[in-house]
């Protein structure tokens, strides 16, 4: 659990309008108050439960989310001082790729089941795979499904599609009552409006929608047919950054602002993301790092590269596409050093630790695999660790080895996506909470021999592409507008001395992985 905050980070003017924005991230809900030229004025957050089980559960309880929002809402809107009148809007963005199965009367019916949970892998692998297979998949089906939605299913198991199947076949009682199975950020619009919808982009988690026609986004009956999930019960499609409905009474009650407010269609996280970084145009890029990580941008096309589990799927913005990739735990790794680990007592001491050890962590490795991985490997059953510890082997050995594993990891996706891309990516805008640290953005810059562009308040990027989203749908904004919407604190380029030396890190990093998977296989087959 994390702290309640609420800070005023921008500045107030007694003629401006503004937006609320909210973003559901895993630890809790941020929410902010955003003036029409992209300004946070105020923002609050509040935290959350995440309930783990074995067996690869991961699952929140939707009502806490609301509970969560409302009293951040409530207090971000207080310390801006501002009049209710003044809103002219609500946008939402969430973690992406989950589950809420809600009842007939909007209610959830059991606890979302969120993007970490891999407990539908069995039922996923049933389903994508066939007499003959190729990297899991029946030849036939892994072609419709590049072909029209330019992904598939992974066989983690840790997609929408594996959480209705596991919903269906471990709580057929709540699959029987269940009326729309929804993304969080489409059941938050739901509390909002009383409205029942997703966007194309929202939605392409699901793998059942085809996606050729960005702008035309629909569901294929084929794939519906192929994974068994029923049309009926999953929500109808709108546009992204259009305006899906109005703020009900009760909502903005809960909230503490004014009814009938226009509420945009909201998004993802990943979608949000290149919004709130300022890297908006094709190619260019960021890298996040909250718990999980990507690396991402828009581009002009569909495509998939099913090795690399990297893909291109409609983003929050009308024509274009996103590249979707992931990895599990970046974040998380500091979290779980200073929670499980103690190694150290905050995140600014790891800071501090990490000066005081030279490159390369005295060759100490660690793999940050801790809840398996997505991209460039899709492997739920996969588990991080130290490696090459010895007697002389210091704290703060082990501490910078953590921020060197995670740079790492992100290395590892950076070859998956410039060879997606067909370019090298030369500059980065770093977002995400990892990105509040100086040492970790200089390492990145290092292991990944890029220019690292540190955005201004990066834990607050996703809140501010939330906002920006919903202006685009107000009609405020303009794509073009957004790059000089959004600061840089600090640029970092890379040390080419450090050069040989992660270079040598890198090749034994994957290294690790192609020799040791089979034993995670072995030890963690559920």
């Amino acid at each position: 659990m994390g702290e309640k905050t609420v800070t005023a980070v921008g500045q107030r003017r007694t003629d401006a309008e503004h937006v609320l924005a909210i973003d559901l991230g895993t630890g809790g809900p941020k929410v902010a108050v955003v003036t029409t030229e992209g300004w946070i004025v105020a923002h609050a957050t509040e935290p959350v439960t995440l309930h783990l089980s074995d067996g690869g559960g991961a699952e929140q309880d939707p009502d806490e989310w609301w509970t969560a929002i409302c009293e951040a809402s409530r207090r971000a809107v207080t310390e801006a001082g501002i009049t209710p009148a003044s809103f002219v809007g609500v946008g939402c963005t969430s973690q992406w790729s989950g589950t809420v199965a809600v009842g007939a009367d909007g209610r959830p019916l059991m606890r979302a089941v969120i993007w970490m949970d891999s407990r539908g892998n069995r039922a996923i692998r049933k389903v994508v795979g066939g007499a003959v297979s190729v990297l899991g998949y029946e030849p036939r089906k892994i072609l419709r499904w590049v072909q029209v939605t330019g992904g598939a299913p992974g066989l983690s198991g840790k997609d929408p599609v594996s959480h209705i199947l596991f919903i269906r076949d471990e709580h057929p009682e709540v699959y029987r009552e269940t009326a729309t199975f929804l993304e969080p950020v489409d059941y938050l619009n739901l509390r909002l409006t009383g409205r029942t919808s997703a966007s194309f982009d929202s939605i392409a988690a699901h793998w059942v929608t085809d996606n050729r026609d960005v702008d035309a986004v629909h569901y294929d009956d084929r794939l519906l047919a192929v994974t068994g999930l029923e049309r009926q019960k999953l929500p109808d499609l709108v546009p992204p950054a259009t305006i899906m409905g109005s703020v009900s009474e009760q909502a903005a009650a809960d909230l503490g602002i004014a009814s009938g407010l226009p509420v945009a269609t909201g998004s993802g996280d990943l979608h949000s993301a290149p919004f709130g970084s300022g890297a908006v145009a094709d190619f260019e890029a960021h890298l996040y790092i909250g718990t999980s990580s990507w690396i991402s941008a828009h581009v002009p096309f569909k495509k998939t590269a099913p090795i690399s589990n990297v893909a291109s799927i409609p983003a929050a913005l009308a024509g274009k596409y996103v590249i979707a990739d992931e990895h599990e735990t970046a974040g998380a790794c500091l979290t779980f050093l200073r929670d499980n680990v103690g190694l150290a007592g905050s995140f600014e001491e790891m800071d501090d630790l990490v000066g005081t050890v030279a490159v390369g962590s005295n060759r100490v490795l660690f793999t940050p695999w801790l809840n398996g991985e997505r991209s460039p490997v899709d492997d739920h059953t996969v588990r991080g660790g130290f490696h090459n510890l010895s007697l002389s082997t210091t704290r703060a050995d082990m501490v910078r080895a953590v921020y060197e594993g995670v740079a790492l990891n992100s290395r590892w996706l950076l070859d998956a996506v410039e060879k997606f891309c067909g370019r090298t990516l030369g500059s980065l805008a770093f977002i995400g909470g990892g990105a509040n640290s100086d040492p970790w953005a200089q390492i990145h810059a290092d292991v990944l021999q890029r220019e690292i562009r540190q955005v201004s308040d990066p834990v607050l990027a996703n809140v501010r592409g939330a906002a920006l989203i919903t202006l685009i749908a107000l009609g405020r904004v303009r794509p073009e507008e957004i790059p000089e919407m959004v600061s840089i604190r600090r640029t970092f380029e890379p040390d080419g001395s450090t050069a040989a030396e992660y270079d040598l890190l890198y090749s034994e990093f994957v290294t690790l992985y192609k020799q040791t998977k089979g034993i995670f296989r072995r030890l963690n087959r559920f």
